[in-house]
Parts: C-alpha cells; sequence; structure tokens
C-alpha cells in the first residue's frame, strides 16, 4: 500500500472519487502523510462515520487545519455528555429567533453596503466584509474588536489557508491567535461587567457554565470564533450562488419572479454542487467492520464529502447543476453533507447549517431582485486542486448598485 499524498495534492477535491472508481467500491484503503487511511463516500458511509459514537475528531486532522478551523477545547474536538451540552448552546444561538437575526442583520449589511460599493467589486471580498460586518455585530462583540476583525480580515484568511501549509498558514494562525486574545479580553470585560444584549451571542458564551464553572475565556474566545468563522465562510457560497446565477439566466429570471420553492432548492444545489471541504477525518473509537473492512480501534477514517454530494448513487447526474432535483424530493440527511452528516444535536453535524441556508436565500434574492451589476470578462474557472476553491478571479462585477426594491425575505427579513 503505497503513500498517495502527492496523488491527494494532485488530484485535490477529485482525489476519493478517481479512488472509488480504480477499487470499484465506496471504500479503498491507502496511505496519506506515511499514514494508514481508510477513504469512505457515500450515505451510507456518513451515517457510519457520524452517528452512533464511533468516531473521535482528536487526531483526526492535521495540526495546520484543525488550529484555524477549530481548536483545542472547542465543542468539535469534544465527545459525549459535555459535547452534546455544549451542542445545545450552539443549536440555540442558531436556530429559531436568533437564527432569524443573523439572516435578517446580513440582509440589512448587504443593502447598506451595496449602495455604497465602489465601481468594480469582487463579490468573494465583498460578501465576507458583509458577512464579517453582520455576525460581529449580531454577537454583541464591543466595537474595537469588531473593527479590528474587519480590518484584518482575520476571519475569512483562517479560511482561506486552512488548506495551505507553510508561511501562508503560519501567519493565518498568527492572525487567528491574536483575534483570540482580543475576544479573550472581550469576554473576561463582559464577565466583569455586563453590556452585551441579553440572549447575544457574547452574553450566552460569556455566561455558559460547565463543570461548575465558567468556560476559561480563552476557550469561550474559540468557541465565539465558531460562530464568527464560519458566518463569513459562507461568502463563498453566496459568491457561488452569483456564478450560478450568471451561468443560468434561466433560473436567474425565474426567481427574480417570485419563485420562492425555488430559491430553496437553488440554495440547496449551490451546497451539493460547488466545493467547499473536500474530507473529514475521524478516529475509531472501538473495533469496527465496515461493508467486511476491520476497523481497528484508533485507525484512521476519512468520510469523502464531496465525493458524496458528487455520489451517482445517490445523485442523478451529479455533475450537472440542477435545482429541480429538490423538488418535492426527501433528502437522505446524510447524502447532502457538505456541512456533515448525523444528527445536529447528538452528532458532529454542523449546528450552523439551517442559517448558511437562510443566509444563501436571503443573498439569492437580493442577487435576482434587488441588485443589479455586470459582469465582465475574466476568469472563472474553479480550481478542483485548491482548498477550499473559488472563482479564480473571485468573481468582479460592476456597477454594483440596489433597485430600491426590498425582496419578500420570509420571516427571517
Amino acid at each position: 500500500m503505497g503513500d498517495s499524498t502527492l496523488r491527494f495534492v494532485r488530484d485535490g477535491y477529485l482525489f476519493g472519487t478517481r479512488g472509488f472508481r480504480a477499487a470499484c467500491a465506496d471504500s479503498f484503503r491507502t496511505r496519506l502523510l506515511g499514514r494508514p487511511v481508510l477513504v469512505m463516500r457515500g450515505a451510507e458511509a456518513a451515517r457510519f462515520f457520524y452517528e452512533g459514537g464511533r468516531f473521535r475528531r482528536e487526531g483526526a486532522m492535521p495540526r495546520s487545519v484543525l488550529t484555524l478551523l477549530q481548536d483545542e477545547g472547542s465543542v468539535q474536538s469534544l465527545e459525549g455528555v459535555v459535547h452534546r451540552r455544549r451542542k445545545e448552546m450552539f443549536l440555540a444561538l442558531l436556530t429559531g429567533a436568533s437564527g432569524d437575526a443573523l439572516a435578517a442583520r446580513f440582509g440589512q449589511e448587504l443593502r447598506r453596503r451595496a449602495a455604497v460599493a465602489g465601481k468594480r467589486v469582487v463579490l468573494l471580498d465583498f460578501f465576507h466584509d458583509v458577512l464579517t460586518r453582520a455576525v460581529t455585530t449580531w454577537a454583541g462583540l464591543p466595537a474595537d474588536v469588531a473593527d479590528d476583525l474587519l480590518r484584518t480580515g482575520v476571519l475569512a484568511q483562517m479560511v482561506d489557508a486552512a488548506g495551505t501549509v507553510g508561511p501562508a498558514n503560519w501567519a493565518a494562525r498568527a492572525r487567528r491567535a491574536r483575534a483570540e486574545r482580543l475576544i479573550a479580553e472581550a469576554v473576561e470585560r463582559e464577565r466583569a461587567q455586563p453590556t452585551a444584549a441579553p440572549g447575544s451571542p457574547l452574553a450566552v458564551v460569556a455566561s455558559y457554565v460547565e463543570a461548575g464553572g465558567h468556560l476559561p475565556p480563552e476557550i469561550a474566545a474559540v468557541e465565539l470564533l465558531n460562530l464568527l468563522r464560519p458566518t463569513v465562510a459562507i461568502g463563498r457560497y453566496l459568491t457561488f450562488a452569483a456564478l450560478a446565477l450568471h451561468r443560468h439566466p434561466g433560473w436567474r429570471d425565474d426567481l427574480a419572479g417570485g419563485d420562492e420553492a425555488g430559491v430553496h432548492w437553488f440554495a440547496q444545489e449551490v451546497r451539493r454542487f460547488y466545493p467547499f471541504f473536500p474530507v473529514v477525518g475521524g478516529r475509531a473509537t472501538q473495533r469496527l467492520t465496515w461493508k467486511g473492512e476491520p476497523v481497528q480501534e484508533g485507525d484512521w477514517v476519512l468520510l469523502d464529502l464531496y465525493a458524496t454530494t458528487h455520489d451517482p448513487a445517490l445523485w442523478d447526474q451529479p455533475n450537472r447543476f440542477l435545482p429541480q432535483r429538490f423538488d418535492g424530493a426527501t433528502v437522505d440527511r446524510n447524502a447532502l453533507i457538505p456541512q456533515g452528516g448525523g444528527d445536529y444535536a447528538e452528532g458532529h453535524r454542523c449546528p450552523g447549517e439551517p442559517v448558511t441556508v437562510d443566509l444563501l436565500e436571503v443573498g439569492i434574492r437580493m442577487l435576482t431582485r434587488e441588485l443589479v451589476y455586470d459582469v465582465p470578462e475574466q476568469d472563472l474557472r474553479i480550481s478542483l486542486r485548491t482548498f477550499p476553491t473559488r472563482p479564480k478571479s473571485g468573481f468582479i462585477v460592476t456597477g454594483l448598485r440596489t433597485t430600491g426594491r426590498h425582496a419578500a425575505e420570509r420571516a427571517v427579513v
């Protein structure tokens, strides 16, 4: 069993797909970074990986990724009762009225920034800016901290650099460490003299009690970043949505005419079709068997997210952008897994998935009904060798402006 690290770098998002094809199976064994690993895809694989407490996250991803996207002590690194209880805090903040408030804030900021946009706008950067403004306000962060996060762009940089090694990754980790210190200080100030709005993320995380005491300030800062960073990361999906509307003008016309069901189908297809992170890793907590493959306690397993959302056994014509596939369809929660599989409360599925869809829908409504812009010639290719990927140009638009007509944004806004 040779080492496939160089092939992973060369094949990128298609590493698993090509491996499954060569093995004529939904799993194969290889080595990455010198370590043996079992790579899997499919809804059954996602159910096996995410449900039943069979895998832990500790030691399952490179440190260069872990320290930018999760960090030690975060909810993603926990298991069992402690994980479930802290996950409840995230679910309360990201669903219901609190999640609706974040979507509403995003819509307000998007209108405000579009109205004063320059003649030439890179949409990926623009969405990162808007989302940073929206989520830091929603989170109740002090103005000085929010301004620093906006000025440095660190929330977007953490995602951009997660798939890199070397200087770019080190620089992003240093900026993250500084952001953690600033937020930890804000938590301490909030505890000493509460000023954040009741129910805001800063107030909730600062007052959260676990094992008889508050979270250490540095862990509270990590958890606040776990609300801030993923929200800003949705800028990639919003940019992909704009790209999809550009490439499928018939859908733009339909959605501009008020097709609300279509808005939801379109948002879901953006999440399914366009690449984000390629795989997620776990370490087996016990001896297991997967389709006849023995898995020993501690074995490293990778679930291929991209290959699952493009699996021809799950999706008809998976390499075509077809929002109508969601018309009346009941989708297996372990088939559509760009943000993980399993259950929100019991497992490691991202608790921000519902608000991700809400934010995407707000953005799609505004892109089709409220915003006007031109798309000049540019390089819109998407590399499948870069993690996380993006349109090469970032999607440049000119003449961005608002029509002054507010789209109906459901009850979330």
